[in-house]
């Protein structure tokens, strides 16, 4: 997490200190288990350590539309830190490693520390410009560059957290899972998948992928990482 905000905007020895210090508790928590539940008041911030969660929305036909994924060395709810209710639920994909950091701490950090509020800050608005892709991914593509994108997107992040190499990493979502990612069905994802494969974009092995042609796979998916924002470092640091 410390590598992660880093990143995001330079911190001190201090500050890294300071981020150590924090008040948190370590639990295991397994698979669909709810870190943050819709209509709740928040109590405390979730850091994962290890494994995936995923942020959803139910429709009031009960429906479910998972907005983001989140993985080792995010928080899942940092803006519920400064509001009364969370607007969505936050639940496990895998067994997971979490810290739980009141928010009461959240709040005295930032205050007393203008550069991690910073660099929390700029985490924030990172998350924000993804979520606008995954916007306009569902309401404005059609569905096989729907998938191209987000496993574009999925080969990036997981490389960046050190979690896949060379385009091959595990997908951190079942099919049903994935097919509510992209406002498709599974039995949709399933035929895209295939036909991805056929192009020779991608080959499969169960839940591992292998991008085999990386530049036709960006094509497919009409996908532009600016919105990971993973030149910032540089930029930042200049």
């Amino acid at each position: 997490m410390i590598k992660r905000l880093d990143s995001r905007s330079p911190l001190s020895e201090a500050d890294k200190l300071a981020l150590l210090s924090v008040q948190h508790s370590v639990r295991k928590v397994p698979a669909g288990a709810h870190l943050v539940r819709d209509g709740e008041p928040p109590e405390q911030c979730a850091l994962l350590l290890s494994g995936y969660a995923y942020r959803y929305k139910i429709t009031g036909e009960g429906a479910r539309q998972i907005v983001s994924l989140h993985m080792a060395g995010e928080f899942v709810d940092l803006q519920n830190s400064f509001l009364q209710v969370s607007d969505h639920s936050v639940q496990t994909l895998t067994e997971a490693d979490v810290a739980f950091v009141p928010m009461q701490a959240i709040r005295e950090i930032t205050l007393s520390n203008p550069s991690i509020a910073r660099a929390l800050w700029v985490d924030t608005l990172v998350d924000s410009s993804i979520f606008r892709e995954w916007v306009v991914n569902v309401g404005r593509r059609d569905s096989r560059t729907r998938v191209a994108h987000i496993l574009c997107e999925f080969s990036l992040r997981l490389e960046a957290a050190g979690l896949a190499k060379d385009h091959r990493y595990e997908l951190p979502m079942t099919q049903e899972q994935l097919a509510d990612a992209v406002g498709l069905t599974s039995v949709h994802v399933n035929r895209v998948l295939r036909q991805l494969g056929e192009e020779g974009l991608i080959s499969r092995d169960r839940r591992s992928i292998t991008i085999e042609d990386w530049q036709r796979l960006r094509e497919a998916g009409d996908f532009n990482e600016r919105y990971l924002h993973h030149d910032f470092v540089a930029a930042a640091r200049n």
